[in-house]
């Protein structure tokens, strides 16, 4: 899975490493939360407004979302022996649901509870000065509700990578191209070796 706050780049880079390994003979399959079914509309919708709802009944949104996302996406593309790419996952949650004050221990454990852990977590980690700078750039419009509280996303994103061996942090202010190849190298390490990066 690909991970990291907003502007870090994860939509490209998912989309980049899904038509590599394509072309790669892989079959591949990129799934993106929040979804667009019910509880993904709800998100858009706080997303757009603000926090209108509470922190723990925001977690609840996204764990249905994820649900969902598992029982109709993630989990039939495994039992085809797809490789499954996500942009985003629930580190997503256990980050930005933390920042708001919810315990990150609690919510990666409400996770994995039903979801399966990815072989690889990558997290693209960027100065949030520049992750809103670049969504300001790109998307012409101000951070929204999720987007205004990158630095201590970004905290807890570095702590995951601390505490999980299948994640890499990968530095994101760099090139495209740059960060791709490094991706793609950390990919390859698992689908050609069979083994942790």
């Amino acid at each position: 899975m690909i991970e990291g706050i907003d502007g870090s780049g994860k939509t490209t880079q998912a989309r980049l490493l899904k038509s590599h390994l394509l072309s790669e003979g892989y079959d591949a399959v990129l799934f993106k939360e929040p979804t667009d079914g019910k509880w993904g509309r709800k998100i858009a919708t706080l997303a757009r407004r603000g926090r209108s709802v509470s922190a723990q009944e925001e977690l609840s949104y996204f764990m249905n979302v994820r649900r969902e996302d598992v029982e109709d996406n993630i989990l039939p593309a495994l039992r085809q022996r797809k490789v499954v790419v996500l942009d985003r996952y629930y580190f997503s949650s256990v980050a930005y649901q933390g920042a708001r004050g919810l315990d990150p221990k609690e919510v990666e454990a409400s996770n994995s509870a039903f979801a399966p852990s990815p072989d690889l977590v990558i997290i693209l980690d960027i100065d949030p000065k520049l992750a809103r700078e670049r969504i300001e750039r790109y998307r012409g419009e101000a951070p929204n509700h999720f987007e205004t509280r990158l630095a201590g996303v970004r905290r807890i994103f570095l702590r995951l990578a601390r505490a999980h061996p299948e994640a890499r942090v990968v530095e994101a202010g760099r090139s495209e191209a740059e960060v791709h190849g490094e991706i793609v190298g950390l990919v390859s390490l698992i689908l050609t070796k069979g083994q942790r990066p």
